[in-house]
């Protein structure tokens, strides 16, 4: 019987392994933490990524995860108001997920499979490679360092993978112009969803998250945040408050004391020059590490799973592994991926560069886009652009 080593306990990595469990393969799913609460993650759920929950069986459960469904939008620039939507309730709708409690949900619901074994605080320190192949990975535990061997290693531990390093995968840099700085406050009563407020090169997405909070991202110039370095919480906070509209701006200002764990983002965007090797694939963030823009990190994980799951499970069947077919297998996930990722991230790069500018022409050019926003027509014409962040580009369905 088959056995793949997936690395890494995100969202990617999690729901690869529940799929793979239960259609009969046998799984070890390594993660470096012992638990899953750490510092902020991405925790928008786009109808794209919660229509991989759907076909995977666990919208049930996906639903006893703390949760919140944005039910409006509005967009600021320069401290006036440019447009207001009110959201319905629908699964149209984005919604902001406990991420620590979704891959706790993940890990479970895999649990429930006797091909599934989760080894936590187990971080990867070497890639084995035999006759030209990935077969398995050396690990430090609370016990030492152990060997850990499978018919596929697959890399699924993030923007920092350590699988993606000790195999020597290159990747392709993006040009990301910017940095975010995290942090939450006492959300007020009448932000019932999210915040965009954009001015004088800084962004700031405000939203209601799952435990009611107001979750904060400070997008400001990458090389920016120097000057802000030596300031206390106090004062980022009433830094970010000069750039948003004037009722957000009092709250922020009254409730800076209560801002809690804040921290610097330093964003990234890239792709790996090939997602695979024989023997080992790299999945999520490990291939790509998507921009903050569009919130599309988590969901395009999710959706990768579906699509590694519709190669892998055929190509892992059966009585013995045969390498040829399951290399192919990887080439093909790649390929499929690609035709959405590559476009995505191609999309994401763009706003910032506009936005974020402190050139001369920045703020008449954001004027011009504000005046063109506020037109419901055009936002019309223009949402079947963003339809490409909520719902992805390509058809994704789970086949096996």
């Amino acid at each position: 019987m088959a056995h793949v080593l997936i690395v890494g306990a995100g969202p990617a990595g999690a729901s690869l392994a529940y799929l793979l469990a239960h259609r009969g393969i046998e799984v070890t799913l390594v993660e470096r933490q012992r638990d899953f609460a750490r510092e902020f993650r991405g925790e928008i759920l786009m109808p794209s990524g919660v229509a991989v929950f759907e076909q995977m069986g666990l919208a049930a459960a996906l639903a006893s995860v703390p949760s919140y469904r944005f039910r409006d939008g509005e967009l600021h620039l320069g401290g006036r108001p440019v447009f207001h939507v009110e959201l319905d309730d629908s699964p149209a709708t984005p919604v902001a997920v406990s991420q620590p409690g979704m891959l706790e949900m993940l890990v479970a619901e895999a649990g429930k499979s006797a091909h599934f074994r989760l080894e936590r605080g187990a971080a990867v320190s070497a890639v084995i490679e035999e006759g030209g192949r990935v077969v398995g990975v050396r690990a430090r535990t609370e016990e030492g360092e152990r060997e850990l061997r499978a018919d596929l290693v697959v890399g699924a531990d993030g923007r920092g993978s350590a699988v993606r390093k000790k195999a020597g995968l290159t990747a392709r840099n993006l040009d990301t112009p910017m940095d975010i700085v995290w942090c939450k406050l006492p959300c007020p009563d009448d932000v019932r969803g999210v915040r965009f407020c954009i001015g004088g090169g800084h962004l700031l997405a405000a939203y209601r998250t799952y435990d009611q909070s107001l979750q904060l991202g400070w997008v400001i110039l990458k090389g920016t945040f120097g000057e802000l370095r030596s300031r206390g919480i106090e004062q980022w906070v009433d830094e970010m408050a000069n750039h948003v509209a004037p009722e957000l701006g009092a709250h922020l200002r009254t409730h800076a004391g209560a801002a809690g764990h804040p921290f610097l983002l330093s964003t990234r965007a890239d792709c790996v020059e090939s997602w695979s090797a024989p023997g080992l694939l790299l999945i999520g963030d490990a291939a790509h590490t998507m921009s903050p823009v569009g919130g599309q990190g988590v969901n395009i994980a999710l959706r990768d799973t579906l699509v590694a799951a519709n190669h892998l499970v055929p190509a892992l069947s059966g009585a013995a592994v045969d390498p040829t077919r399951l290399d192919a297998a990887l080439r093909a996930i790649e390929a499929e991926r690609m035709r959405e990722v590559g476009p995505i991230q191609r999309l994401q790069a763009q706003p910032p560069k506009v936005l974020l500018t402190r050139s001369w022409w920045g703020e008449p050019v954001r004027r011009a886009v504000g005046a063109l926003l506020g037109v419901e027509a055009i936002r019309t014409r223009l949402g079947g652009r963003a339809n490409v962040f909520t719902s992805g580009l390509t058809d994704v369905t789970l086949q096996v």
